[in-house]
């Protein structure tokens, strides 16, 4: 008697970038499409996050506010912070 074996996909992870001393760590990350991001402001000044395309835009984040983002395809996505312009990333979504 022959059995089959069923694939079940679980959710797809989430990941946490956290902003702190004026950068984003890790500034570089690879996720699954299907991933959600998730941005976190550790430090003692307002940041945000916003896609370079327009796809996503946060608020201010005061401390130990988050935002998140679910990457539904698969690219590079770079981003910055609208207040601190030199603190950059990259999701790249495979």
């Amino acid at each position: 008697m022959a059995t089959e074996a069923t694939a079940v996909a679980g959710p797809a992870p989430s990941t946490i970038v956290v902003a702190k001393d004026f950068m984003f760590a890790p500034a570089s990350l690879r996720v699954r499409t299907g991933s959600t991001v998730t941005w976190t402001n550790s430090d003692d000044e307002p940041h945000s996050v916003v896609g370079e395309a327009g796809l996503f835009r946060s608020g201010a984040l005061d401390t130990g506010e988050s935002f998140s983002f679910r990457f539904d395809r698969p690219g590079t996505y770079r981003y910055t912070c609208s207040i601190h312009p030199r603190m950059v990333g990259t999701i790249v979504v495979e």
